[in-house]
């Protein structure tokens, strides 16, 4: 049984299939393979019959598994490591990523807006152009982002900033130089509406990542709150010896 589930805000389905998930990416449950009946499954995690059923409904959606009536269910797919989005620790790398990337941008807010800023963060430009929208790929939104522009830079681009990824825009603009960079990482659950704009269950696991741009002068130009679904984020690193 986990014993997580008596206490997380997360629907035991989900947390039961992102158990199965895992036993698949693991290599427990290979291509092929036959899982154990639903009774069995039930005493070993404790858990109701339709709680089964929901979690294995939900990893058929993404066409891992299938369940063949008289049968059984079997394993007929490997989650997609091309749908992960990489995590990288250079602007330069990270612009290269979003470079290549071409989702789907859909604005759903647009206004002037002062952001929130850290006392690290720098020095606030006087005014901010800001811009809400969901990215998508293959009608499957993966990410809602909030992103606060200094208005002297928005104006410099307003149509590529409005119909493109910013990261490799700000990085093209010849009168833009980034002397600052950073980006930070929290884990969290999805609430009510951000689970209705990324299509996922309510406290399902997001990833935070705040990003901030700073110009010579110390001003923060950029700033970035977007909001990931958890099985799109993929975070590698080199560890130096």
């Amino acid at each position: 049984m986990l014993s997580s589930f008596k206490n997380s805000p997360i629907p035991r389905y989900a947390q039961l299939a992102d158990h199965f998930r895992q036993r698949i990416v693991r290599g427990l449950w290979p291509l092929g393979h036959k899982l154990p009946s639903l009774e069995a499954l039930m005493l070993e995690f404790e858990v109701a019959r339709v709680t089964v059923r929901q979690a294995i409904d939900l990893l058929a959606r993404d066409g891992l598994l299938s369940a063949q009536r008289g049968r059984g269910t079997f394993v007929t797919g490997n989650p997609a490591k091309d749908r992960w989005l990489r995590l990288e620790t250079t602007l330069k790398d990270l612009a290269d990523v979003y470079r290549d990337d071409t989702p789907k941008l859909t604005l759903i807010e647009e206004s002037s807006v002062m952001p929130t800023l850290q006392d690290r963060d720098g020095t606030p430009a006087q005014r901010y152009h800001f811009l809400r929208r969901v990215h998508s790929r293959q009608d499957e939104t993966y990410c809602v982002i909030s992103i606060y522009l200094d208005e002297r830079v928005f104006k410099m681009a307003p149509k590529r900033f409005r119909t493109e990824t910013v990261i490799p825009v700000l990085l093209e603009l010849p009168k833009i130089k980034i002397t600052q960079a950073r980006q930070t990482m929290t884990i969290s659950t999805a609430d009510i509406e951000l689970a209705e704009q990324l299509d996922v269950p309510t406290n399902s696991p997001i990833a935070n990542i705040r990003r901030v741009c700073c110009d010579a002068t110390g001003t923060v130009i950029y700033l970035g709150e977007a909001s990931y679904r958890g099985d799109y984020v993929h975070l590698e690193m080199d560890l130096k010896p």
